[in-house]
């Protein structure tokens, strides 16, 4: 069966299938069609990263989007967090958001976000895609045609104002270096940050169209951790391209991780009788697990991505959840991951407790892991892989409780990925060379 939508949109190359010109126009045509359905008056809100490609592909969704007569806001350059919460508050019936996160310049994507500021669980995603698919091959298809947009520039503002309404006491006293990846935070993350108080050192906030995530924001994290050293900083914040991921640094330059951002702003919550369990991916350390465990604290395990630990945690009504990435998931606050939000929950526990990030964090023990990527020719059940199933009993055999070993293939790529960790990196590191090898043998290209 095609698949337009992968586990955060619809994503790809900028200008080729199926972020092509006429596929993105063909989404604003679906999606007028299928909110048209519950919407008497709909309006959608548009809203982009810094990536070159990032206006034709709203202006194109927007074409769409006209000719069915559904009216398009702009918000402009925003983060993906910022688009939902302008989509949750404001009159509007979904929000667009292209944006490719993390990925290089060349890459876009469109996330599209219900009104409830909610991304769309997978069965609304695939009702969508036979819409796209049936106006592509339909006769009445048209030539793509543009819809000019213009900046509304409320809507950031608005999300700014909320941002700063979670954060009362201000930040007066605290340095802080912000790496915004050349991305949708370049200049709400610092003026949120001044407007709070702080003092704020900024990289990477000069984006040019293509420089977007280009060694640095949340994957890249050298240059942060080198200004925060240099300027004798309190911390440092680092955000992904769409800023709903942020990442630390500490003053002494330790990295602080979304697991370790779990840890600390759980235990709060917790000493508050408001959680018992947090919501993580498969991917999360077993350091986490055991941590939390120490404080009498659940880890629930969710499919990577941050939806899916959205949907586990409407499920049990948790508050707290996320990706070691740091997609971070505060549900007393947000629908969504929010880069800029997660910071100032990390200043708040800094500033109640008067502990800095390396305290706060040292209950963190994390396991040695060690990732793999295979590219397969196809992909096929784990378990008709005998040499494979093998490898893994063996190496779970070895560990026991004190490791964890993960495979699974790649929603977007032809990829097997493996993770292993446990007490000891030079068995991590064989064991996963071990399955990685016994998978290139049964199906690698």
């Amino acid at each position: 069966m095609r698949q337009l939508f992968g586990t955060d949109g619809i994503r790809g190359l900028a200008g080729v299938y199926p972020l092509d010109r006429p596929t993105a126009f063909a989404v604003g045509v679906a999606l007028a069609r299928w909110i048209g359905i519950h919407h008497l008056d709909p309006e959608i809100v548009i809203g982009i990263d810094t990536r070159e490609s990032g206006p034709w592909i709203a202006e194109h969704v927007a074409g769409g989007l006209d000719r069915e007569g559904v009216r398009a806001r702009f918000a402009g350059l925003i983060t993906t967090p910022g688009l939902a919460h302008a989509a949750k508050i404001g009159p509007f019936a979904a929000g667009v958001m292209i944006s490719a996160s993390h990925n290089p310049y060349q890459d876009n994507g469109i996330k599209i976000i219900d009104h409830s500021g909610f991304k769309l669980p997978d069965e609304q995603e695939h009702v969508l895609e036979q819409h796209i698919f049936s106006w592509l091959e339909s006769s009445e298809a048209s030539p793509p045609s543009i819809k000019p947009l213009t900046v509304d520039p409320g809507l950031d503002r608005e999300y700014l104002d909320f941002l700063a309404a979670t954060f009362p006491d201000g930040l007066a006293g605290v340095h802080i270096v912000v790496d915004a990846a050349n991305g949708s935070a370049t200049y709400l993350g610092p003026e949120l940050l001044t407007r709070l108080g702080a003092r704020v050192d900024s990289i990477c906030c000069s984006p040019d169209g293509r420089n977007i995530n280009l060694h640095c924001g949340s994957q890249h994290l050298e240059g942060l951790r080198a200004k925060v050293l240099e300027t004798g900083a309190d911390l440092g914040v680092a955000f992904d391209g769409d800023a709903d991921r942020a990442l630390f640094v500490s003053h002494s330059g330790k990295i602080v991780d979304g697991d370790a951002v779990l840890l600390l702003t759980a235990l709060p919550l917790h000493a508050r009788g408001r959680l018992t369990e947090v919501v993580a991916t498969v991917m999360s350390n077993l350091g986490l697990e055991r941590a939390l465990k120490d404080h009498g604290i659940g880890l629930v395990r969710t499919a990577v991505g941050d939806k899916y630990v959205l949907e586990e945690m409407l499920r049990r009504n948790a508050p707290l959840g996320g990706e070691q990435s740091g997609h971070i998931i505060f549900r007393d606050y947000s629908t969504t991951g929010d880069g800029l939000l997660t910071g100032l929950r990390v200043l708040e526990v800094m500033r109640a407790s008067g502990l800095d990030l390396d305290r706060l964090t040292e209950e963190m023990k994390t396991y040695p892991q060690r990732l793999v990527n295979v590219r397969v020719r196809e992909r096929r059940p784990l378990q008709e892989l005998d040499l494979v199933t093998r490898e893994i009993r063996r190496t779970e055999s070895e560990f026991g409780d004190a490791g964890r070993v993960l495979v699974r293939f790649s929603g977007t790529e032809p990829l097997a990925r493996v993770m292993v960790e446990g007490p000891a990196l030079d068995r991590v590191e064989f064991n996963a060379d071990a399955i990685a090898a016994a998978i290139r043998g049964e199906i690698g290209e």
